[in-house]
């Protein structure tokens, strides 16, 4: 029977399950499975909030947890933002983003160069007994970052039924232009918080890394 205080790994453990399975999803493209797609992707989101949570209130924290949850976030993280900016990438007008059409590749490199980054210096300062935490920027950074990934599966859900069910009027192109601009602006605003969590957590790193060394 599973005990309570194993709960929070648990979540961590569906969540890893979930992610290959929106990275499959995402490639049928069809609106059913994207949209499948797209509720997993919330389920898993949501949850990492959950684990959290629960392992702070209650004490529930584990070597397992530290070690597992972070991976457990970059790995949905891979699992939608590459296939995302590949499906993009190619022919298909189902796939193409509002606004953009193509994910940016320097956008995908920025995000992607801030988590190796942030991976090897954590790395690097527990070798020699520095912890860092997670910081408030870094937390906000993975909430628009998991919008920005959302809406962009929703999305390809959506433009799926457009082209299958032929979808015109009104309400179709407010909602493509309601849409695009929340895509746009989670997109800025995840840009924004990744590059400035990256300075603050170098900005911590560097800081402790002196006080050791006095």
């Amino acid at each position: 029977m599973l005990k309570r205080s194993t709960i929070p790994n648990a979540i961590t453990v569906a969540r890893i399950i979930m992610a290959p399975a929106v990275f499959v999803l995402l490639y049928v493209p069809t609106f059913t499975a994207r949209f499948v797609a797209w509720i997993l992707f919330l389920v898993a989101a949501f949850s990492d909030l959950i684990d959290g949570h629960l392992a702070r209130k209650h004490g529930w924290i584990s070597d397992f947890g530290k070690l597992v949850d972070p991976l457990a976030d970059k790995l949905l993280l891979v699992c939608t933002l590459v296939p995302i900016y590949l499906l993009s990438a190619g022919p298909d007008p189902r796939n193409q983003l509002p606004f953009l059409g193509t994910f940016p590749l320097w956008i995908v490199l920025v995000i992607f160069g801030r988590e190796a980054l942030i991976t090897a210096i954590r790395a690097f300062a527990a070798r020699r007994g520095i912890v860092i935490p997670a910081g408030r920027a870094g937390k906000q950074k993975a909430v628009f970052q998991n919008i920005l990934v959302g809406t962009a599966i929703f999305w390809l859900a959506l433009k799926c039924a457009a082209v299958d069910y032929n979808w015109h009027g009104e309400f179709w192109r407010f909602w493509q232009l309601f849409h695009g601009w929340v895509f746009l602006t989670s997109l800025g605003l995840a840009l924004v918080l990744t590059v400035y969590s990256l300075i603050v957590y170098l900005i911590a790193w560097r800081r402790l890394a002196l006080e050791l060394h006095r």
